[in-house]
């Protein structure tokens, strides 16, 4: 057993192979956010349903896609509260637990204006459960395929995202709309018991509170069998501040002063135009003669396909950092502006709409992946999360804007055409980042991210 001592816990995970326990810790993880994703996309599945049943008109389901995004906006401050005073792990089961039950709870829902306050709230749980577990799964990834580790975890949300699709098209015809949410409602709680027993808790939490070594010391064994350790030494982890409180402006120190909100405005711009797209999809191309089936296989074409694009460019993240970033924002804008050219054939639209989600959501899974490396573990919760919080502002908007568009009878076209004009934006501030987040690496003591040697 190693002396009781300083022991930098820093070089233990980066020298990690990945083995038995990463690969539970990512699989539990998928699974965490897998249905994360499921209970967001099911609102703009249960859409043209809710249109037909409570005599609607399609504009005023604009406050029912935003609603739960909108609570977005809290739920990473009243979780991320929880994680630093109880524990990532223990904010997670909390989190699902909450918005298992009120989004269960929306099947009781007899008219929007309920159904939009059951998704406010649940929204608090689905979106305050998503930084926490990034944070979480980043705490134990090797720096050298950290973003790698990252897309296969984060892909659960584009997986879950799908499967609204896939359950409305069988199930809907036979038990309307709410079963999405009975489905969507009950996944969460069961997971909530997976992660009680299989997830880990914070190596973060567990090193800055000395009566709780004992559990460190095992869980870095089970990581490293035979590493022998003192749970009465000093854990720190290098390079970073090793102290129990953060604090809520060392987001804007040094050179994060600019990374911050570039990244901020990153999320905000991809996010609008996910949401919109992903939301009002089915009913757009419901509303210009696409049959309901193929609009709702659309959503899961743009979802499944948003899951390729991560694993696209997860090793390109790890090797060049934030680059491929601009690149999607690059490709995104033409195939934004001509998805809503008149003429196209079903398949033709339903393609282009696949390319979209691979393109918008490889850029979500870029920024993530880049915002964790940037922010030191002390912080990196409230950094990842505040990073969170302004995509949802973004995701707010866009339904809205969307709903107040479509709401104007503009037609498929226009609408896309302006969807394509914040990208171009985004474009602008992702090749700003790109070398503030290269100079921050190496400031890092990283050097250009470069993939190590024998990688796994």
């Amino acid at each position: 057993m190693a002396a009781a001592g300083t022991i930098d816990l820093a070089p233990i995970i980066d020298r990690q192979k990945i083995g038995a326990f990463h690969i539970q810790l990512i699989v539990v993880a998928f699974i965490v956010v897998m249905v994360d994703g499921y209970d967001i996309g099911a609102a703009a599945i249960a859409a043209p349903a809710l249109i037909r049943e409570w005599h609607i008109a399609p504009a005023q389901l604009g406050g029912l896609f935003s609603a739960g995004l909108f609570s977005g906006l809290f739920g990473p401050l009243a979780l991320g509260w929880i994680a630093d005073h109880y524990g990532r792990r223990s904010a997670i089961v909390i989190g699902a637990i909450f918005f298992g039950a009120f989004t269960w709870a929306s099947v009781l829902a007899q008219d929007l204006n309920t159904l939009i306050w059951m998704r406010f709230i649940a929204g608090l749980g689905i979106s305050g459960v998503l930084p926490i577990t990034v944070a979480l799964v980043n705490e134990y990834a090797p720096r050298r395929v950290r973003a790698t580790l990252f897309v296969l975890m984060f892909s659960g949300v584009t997986f879950g995202g799908g499967l609204p699709g896939l359950v409305g098209a069988r199930l809907m015809a036979e038990y309307g709309w709410r079963v999405l949410f009975v489905i969507g409602g009950i996944a969460p709680i069961l997971i909530a018991v997976v992660v009680l027993f299989a997830l880990p808790e914070s190596i973060k939490y567990l090193s800055l509170r000395r009566e709780r070594h004992d559990r460190l010391v095992g869980l870095l064994d089970r990581m490293q069998p035979g590493l022998a350790l003192d749970p009465n030494a000093n854990f720190v982890i290098g390079g970073e501040d090793n102290r129990q409180k953060f604090s809520y402006t060392a987001i804007f120190k040094g050179r994060l002063a600019w990374i911050t909100p570039l990244f901020w405005l990153s999320n905000a711009i991809n996010l609008m135009i996910f949401y919109f797209v992903n939301q009002w999809i089915p009913t757009i191309l419901a509303g210009n003669g696409v049959s309901v089936e193929h609009a709702v296989l659309a959503t899961t074409a743009f979802q499944f396909a948003g899951t390729l694009g991560g694993l696209v460019i997860m090793r390109p993240l790890d090797k060049w950092g934030f680059i491929p970033v601009p690149i999607l924002f690059a490709v995104a804008i033409p195939i934004v502006a001509l998805t809503g050219t008149p003429g196209l054939s079903e398949g033709i639209t339903i393609t282009l709409v696949a390319a979209i989600g691979f393109c918008l959501l490889g850029l979500q899974f870029g920024n993530i992946a880049c915002e964790t490396n940037m922010y030191p573990t002390y912080i990196r919760s409230w950094g990842v999360g505040s990073c969170f919080g302004a995509g949802r502002v973004g995701s707010v908007f866009g339904p809205l804007i969307g709903g107040y568009l479509i709401g104007m009878h503009l037609p498929m076209q226009q609408l896309f055409l302006i969807a394509a004009v914040p990208l171009a934006l985004g474009l602008v501030n992702a090749i700003a980042l790109t070398p503030l987040y290269r100079a921050e690496w190496a400031g890092q003591g990283h050097g250009v991210p470069q993939p190590a040697a024998g990688d796994d």
